[in-house]
């Protein structure tokens, strides 16, 4: 399989968009594009962000304190404007409690480095998060190669609702369940 092919395959993945920062090593705040984000662990509080071996943003990153800025819906000139084409005006910088952040975001998670692992052509970097912002409001999504936004939201969700939704706790730990065929239930 080629590598294209994987990419347009990966592409049927709709994701949040981000902007990871940090702060070169004369101060300058440096930020990328990423959407390879994801929430690792409650307790302690992780997150990954996974970014090419080969960028800058990698490079400035190892061993670095850094913030993942959760793009917010309007903000489609912030995500191209960290991903090479920049935009005018530039996006607005605000010091955070580990690294440059962006304004505007709808989310802000503030991290010192935790791990770093090889991730292949990619550096995978687990962050502990020590401060979380947040804004109500949409965030900016990816798919297909493409920014999109939420469009309405479903009264179908799979979870909307449901008793069976997961963060309800249905079932607790002391929940027991006999088997069908051992409790003399007849269908």
């Amino acid at each position: 399989m080629d590598s294209r092919r994987l990419r347009n395959i990966f592409g049927q993945f709709a994701s949040g968009v981000t902007v990871i920062t940090c702060a070169k090593q004369d101060g300058t705040p440096h930020g990328a594009t990423v959407t390879a984000f994801t929430a690792v662990s409650l307790e302690p509080r992780l997150c990954q962000v996974t970014l090419t071996r080969t960028s800058k943003a990698c490079s400035f990153l190892s061993g670095a304190p850094f913030a993942v800025n959760i793009l917010a819906a309007d903000q489609t000139d912030v995500a191209l404007h960290f991903a090479g084409r920049p935009q005018s005006p530039e996006p607005v910088w605000v010091q955070g409690p580990t690294a440059p952040v962006l304004a505007g975001s709808a989310a802000t998670l503030s991290c010192v480095p935790w791990r770093e692992y090889d991730g292949g052509d990619h550096v995978i970097f687990i962050g502990e998060i020590v401060d979380a912002q947040c804004r109500e409001t949409d965030p900016l999504l990816f798919y297909r190669s493409t920014f999109h936004d939420l469009g309405a939201p479903s009264g179908n969700a799979a979870w909307n609702g449901s008793m069976d939704d997961p963060h309800r706790g249905w079932f607790d730990a002391t929940a027991t369940f006999t088997p069908m065929h051992l409790s003399g239930a007849t269908n």
